[in-house]
């Protein structure tokens, strides 16, 4: 299909003998229609070509022709308005649909690499609210991005390290006869680590066994290592049931425990570089002269690592076995100085090509209306106990809506995640959100229900007919109306959506993408009726349906929605 803004943009560097690419970049979509389908603001050339930006729109104008593609060139104000050729582009539209149908937007694979590091709960306490997010996001960025055709790695950097693993394994042998971990088993860790934690505050001896216990883990004990273990996989199987749900899914669980025995390697080349320096008996790595003003500990005065190192650790292993163009971190904003320290010290440790792949997506707090919602954990939201409060209330407004609707369960499920998800998706990373049953359910808001919502309407309309037409035999006349070609554009954007998303690493930009073609195909299906007597007409609109319904499907997998077939 062709690709406008690279043939309007090929047009225009011809015309000024620039470079074709730069000009793709300035080419915009403008925001009314009588505007044009394109622009090109002639400014962005002023200072090279040392003319007025209405010299030169005049002067491209001159030099450029219409063809079968673009109808009409017009020049207004310093902007050179480009007016597409709307029967052609519906043409090729719904013929790649066709031949591409759930594939449409894809691409093949394009030899680059991209890990995604995201979630990363930690081991032996409640998978919250506050990993949502992260969660939602990364996932969402890893099927965007393999659906572009990038190597997509998706890493769990679990919380699995550190002290408190030392009291976990005394609380254990202290009390562990009294605790079935097999029932209930974060809450009972939990239940175990506070009675350790307060003991420990009241005797010393007990926390000098505790210490004693990791120090033990870290040597690889038989006895602490198993115990280890087994939170480990008592927890992953509790977050398993959540990522299950909310369809996510991870390629690598290498946690902070993995890259435990890799730090020594990243103290050594930070050593022989002379980047280390002592700072009353910790190992740093001064950061004034990159500008931030906290140094990096790379090792405490005690000798220990903290999680710095361990990240670090994780950079070098990453570049070395996954050889990335791109490594995310999808972490809240809290931890920007940190980002911004490791990144700093990685130039040490990696080359060039790696450090400048190192990218923060940080997001901001997710919270829920004050007294909304209430845990036994005191102010601890589980995930777990929004997503099934979220299903029962769809059940609700599900029931009441449609009665005699069969497989309730499972649509009350698809339409409660779709709520969570699209809630948690359709905020900018850099914002925090609130999430309210009232808002998110709303089946004619902007919503994860409202886009389920319009592809059952889809749905619909095609059970009513005995096939899909073809789309070489469709007369594209039909769908020149305004409400068709708007529906169409948006359906024509939605490889320039997808490519927006990873270029930002926000899937926000998708989420709206797939409100505005839902609206969209709403103003189209309320103006022109789909099943009428006149065969052309008809056809027509019904493949501009089905690609609606493949279009709102595709896209919303990649946010995590999955589509209910009725309502």
């Amino acid at each position: 299909m062709i690709n406008y803004t690279k043939q309007i943009a090929e047009k225009i560097a011809k015309a000024v003998e620039i470079e074709s690419k730069e000009i793709e970049n300035y080419i915009e979509i403008p925001p009314q229609s009588d505007m044009g389908d394109f622009a090109f603001p002639c400014f962005k050339l002023a200072k090279t070509l040392r003319k007025s930006p209405v010299a030169i729109a005049a002067e491209i104008k001159e030099k450029i022709e219409t063809d079968e593609y673009i109808a009409k060139i017009e020049e207004k104000s310093g902007y050179l308005n480009f007016y597409i050729n709307n029967e052609k582009m519906v043409e090729e539209l719904l013929k790649e649909i066709e031949a591409k149908k759930e594939n449409y937007g894809k691409c093949e694979e394009n030899g680059k690499t991209v890990v995604i590091d995201y979630s990363s709960p930690n081991i032996a306490k409640p998978f919250h609210i506050g990993h949502l997010r992260t969660t939602l996001i990364g996932s969402s960025l890893y099927k965007t991005y393999k659906y572009l055709g990038y190597n997509t790695i998706g890493v769990n950097h679990l919380g699995d390290y550190g002290t408190q693993f030392g009291k976990m394994i005394e609380a254990y042998k202290m009390w562990g006869k009294e605790y079935n971990l097999e029932e209930d088993p974060i809450n009972k860790m939990v239940e175990m680590y506070v009675r350790i934690n307060n003991l420990c505050k009241e005797d010393e001896e007990v926390l000098e066994r505790c210490r004693e216990n990791f120090r033990l883990l870290e040597e690889n004990d038989e006895y602490c290592r198993n115990l280890w273990e087994h939170f480990k996989d008592l927890s992953l199987k509790e977050f398993n049931k959540i990522y299950d749900m909310l369809d996510v899914k991870f390629d690598s669980l290498n946690g902070e425990a993995f890259y435990a025995d890799k730090t020594d390697e990243v103290i050594s080349i930070l050593e022989a570089k002379g980047k280390i320096t002592e700072s009353d008996g910790a190992k740093i790595v001064d950061l004034e002269d990159a500008g931030i003003s906290t140094p990096c500990i790379i090792q405490k005065a005690n000798g220990s690592t903290i999680y710095a190192t361990r990240d670090l650790a994780a950079i070098l292993y990453r570049a070395r076995t996954y050889d990335f163009d791109k490594c995310l971190y999808v972490v809240a904003y809290e931890q920007n100085l940190h980002f911004k320290q490791i990144f700093e010290v990685a130039k040490y440790l990696v080359d060039e090509k790696y450090y400048k792949g190192l990218k923060h997506v940080s997001y901001g707090m997710v919270q829920l209306p004050t007294g909304k919602m209430s845990t036994r954990l005191g102010n601890v939201v589980k995930i777990e106990d929004l997503i099934n409060e979220t299903i029962s209330k769809a059940k609700e407004i599900i029931t009441n809506k449609n009665p005699e609707l069969e497989d309730k369960d499972d649509v009350a499920k698809k339409v409660g995640i779709a709520s969570i998800v699209f809630n948690t998706l359709s905020t900018t990373n850099n914002k925090d959100q609130i999430f309210d049953w009232n808002t998110a359910l709303n089946f004619q808001g902007e919503t994860g229900p409202y886009i389920q919502y319009t592809y059952v309407r889809t749905k619909s309309v095609l059970e009513k007919v005995d096939e899909i037409p073809q789309a070489s035999e469709l007369d594209y006349s039909v769908l020149t109306d305004e409400a068709s070609i708007k529906v169409l554009k948006s359906l024509y954007a939605f490889r320039e959506t997808l490519e927006a998303t990873v270029e930002r690493n926000e899937p926000a930009i998708l989420a709206r993408y797939l409100i505005e073609v839902s609206q969209n195909y709403s103003n189209f299906y309320n103006e022109n009726k789909v099943l009428l007597e006149d065969k052309k007409v008809q056809d027509a609109r019904i493949f501009l349906t089905y690609a609606v319904g493949i279009v709102l499907k595709t896209g919303s997998s990649l946010l995590g929605i999955k589509m209910p077939n009725k309502m």
